[in-house]
């Protein structure tokens, strides 16, 4: 079965052919990072507008390097929340318009869902049940996969993501946009050992997470230094800022495996291409015996090729929609699209 899906939930416009859940056929992503550079992160007004302008070119060009056309799809699919509305907005309208002309189905896919489909495509051996953590910009989530479109989330940010951390502290540090990106790199320069920021717990819930109390932990430093006539060592900064996050985030997911008992743990999402998240998994699943399956890099950030494969999951549940779909900025992982039709 090959699926045309489409992504475009942010900042990336993105196309793909996904065949089976699992072979990518083609793949396609239209980055808007240089124009959004300017303004330090994501406008969202910008973001929409070009959407519109090249979401037609992105399908085309996938098309193309598919070695097809529309007539030889057998589904549309795309990433119907959550996200930025005005984006999203734009990738289904264009996926409803191609369902009506050639009479597709239509399948919605939730934005989480395929990122924890990536694993999928990467890893050929992978089905459920696992519990995978998403790690992104907008999200940070302990998520029981029980079966392909049967997940629950048992942990989650209380305030800033994972992503979103990273993002605001660099830009703190006075880093280029992309934030996460650009303090990997320098982190590795840099000692982490002459700071502590907070890791705090949440009473009740020992999965949780909390990012915001060490970005304002961050930003006091900085300006606490600048204030004394000191240069903040931002080489320094930027690891000890990497190395607390990736604390929390491998401490509850670990914790959340142990009391679970799942043995098969994943990570998705844009922040799963951080190197010392991934480092750090992976030395500890070896040492505590967990198998653990992580995306390569090319399909850690939004792309179109893991909401096909997730798509192909949804449509084998029976979950269509109508030429009545909507975009939803915020939606549970667990939840279906009925409320959008």
């Amino acid at each position: 079965m090959r699926i045309l899906a489409i992504e475009s939930s942010c900042d990336e416009t993105a196309a793909a052919v996904v065949e089976d859940g699992r072979k990518v056929i083609s793949s396609v992503v239209a980055t808007q990072i240089e124009r959004h550079k300017v303004f330090g992160g994501v406008v969202p007004e910008i973001a929409s507008r070009m959407h519109a302008e090249c979401i037609s070119q992105v399908v085309a060009e996938t098309l193309d390097k598919a070695g097809c056309t529309v007539d030889g799809m057998d589904a549309v699919a795309v990433t119907a929340a959550p996200g930025l509305i005005g984006s999203l907005l734009v990738g289904v309208s264009f996926a409803k318009g191609l369902s009506w002309a050639t009479g597709l189905p239509l399948i919605p896919v939730h934005h989480l869902r395929g990122h924890i489909a990536a694993n999928y495509i990467a890893h050929e051996g992978l089905k459920p049940p696992f519990l995978c953590l998403v790690v992104s910009g907008g999200h940070s989530h302990i998520v029981e996969v029980k079966d392909y479109t049967d997940l629950r989330v048992i942990g989650r940010t209380r305030d800033d993501a994972a992503g979103e951390a990273f993002d605001k502290t660099a830009r703190a540090l006075g880093l280029p946009y992309p934030g996460g990106v650009n303090m990997d790199k320098l982190a590795d320069e840099g000692d982490r050992s002459g700071y502590s920021f907070p890791k705090p717990h949440i009473d009740g819930a020992p999965y949780d997470f909390s990012f915001s109390g060490l970005k304002t932990a961050v930003i006091n430093t900085i300006h606490n230094m600048e204030q004394k006539g000191q240069q903040p060592p931002v080489a320094d900064l930027a690891a000890a800022v990497r190395g607390s996050v990736v604390d929390v985030l491998t401490e509850r997911f670990l914790l959340a495996a142990k009391d679970t008992g799942y043995k098969r743990l994943a990570i998705a999402g844009g922040v799963s291409a951080n190197s010392e998240l991934r480092r750090r998994m992976t030395e500890l699943c070896e040492k505590e015996g967990y198998e653990l399956y992580i995306p390569p890099l090319s399909l850690c950030g939004d792309n179109a090729a893991m909401i096909g494969a997730q798509a192909y999951y949804e449509y084998l549940a029976g979950h269509r929609a109508s030429l009545e779909l909507n975009a939803c900025a915020t939606m549970e992982i667990g939840s279906d699209f009925d409320c959008l039709l």
